[in-house]
């Protein structure tokens, strides 16, 4: 009995030492291979507009309606910086800050030649240049009548539009695809 237990400590021993050598040499080669590069890039900025057709601000407190209203809103987005960028959009809905999901209540006229949906966002299908503003993702909200009943009545129905960007600079894409770029941050759940 006492020979098993002493092949087994010395069997133990080999596999530690070998492990133990075989991180030693693969720190060596970490180190060897670890270089430090300093890149410096810029910043992108966007500004996002939500407005009427008189081209007024759309209302920040937003508007009363009744089911079937079209409402007037268009959304675009304006570069902020000095770098062009991809561009995609995302909608979300919601009554009395639960989310919902788009069919219920909002009908949108989304821009389908300038925007394709992929995984729940529009992407812009081209790039934005520095200055320039995309064209509509959507001009107006249409408030579902069979959808908005009376169990709505005093509620607050919202859609949120929220706006990502990535580098279009050294980022190329597939088959002209926006989404096919790299660094689209993944969602998070908020």
């Amino acid at each position: 009995m006492g020979k098993i237990k002493i092949k087994i400590v010395v069997v133990a021993l080999m596999a530690a030492l070998i492990t133990l050598m075989s991180q030693a040499t693969l720190a060596y080669y970490q180190a060897v291979g670890k270089a430090t590069n300093v890149v410096t890039s810029g910043n992108i900025q966007f500004i996002i507009h939500e407005t009427t057709d008189q081209g007024k601000e759309f209302p920040k407190e937003g508007v009363y309606i009744v089911p079937g209203d079209i409402v007037s809103k268009k959304v675009s987005i304006e570069s902020d910086c000095e770098h062009p960028f991809y561009l995609r959009v995302k909608m979300v809905y919601g009554v009395d800050s639960q989310e919902l999901p788009s069919k219920d209540c909002f009908k949108l006229n989304i821009d389908e030649e300038n925007w394709l949906l992929h995984d729940g966002w529009y992407y812009y299908t081209g790039i934005v240049n520095p200055g320039e503003t995309t064209p509509n993702v959507f001009s107006h909200v249409e408030i579902v009548g069979s959808k908005v009943d009376n169990s709505y009545i005093g509620k607050t129905l919202t859609l949120t539009v929220k706006a990502q960007a990535v580098q279009s600079e050294n980022n190329p894409i597939n088959d002209g695809n926006t989404y096919t770029a790299s660094g689209w941050p993944k969602e998070i759940a908020e």
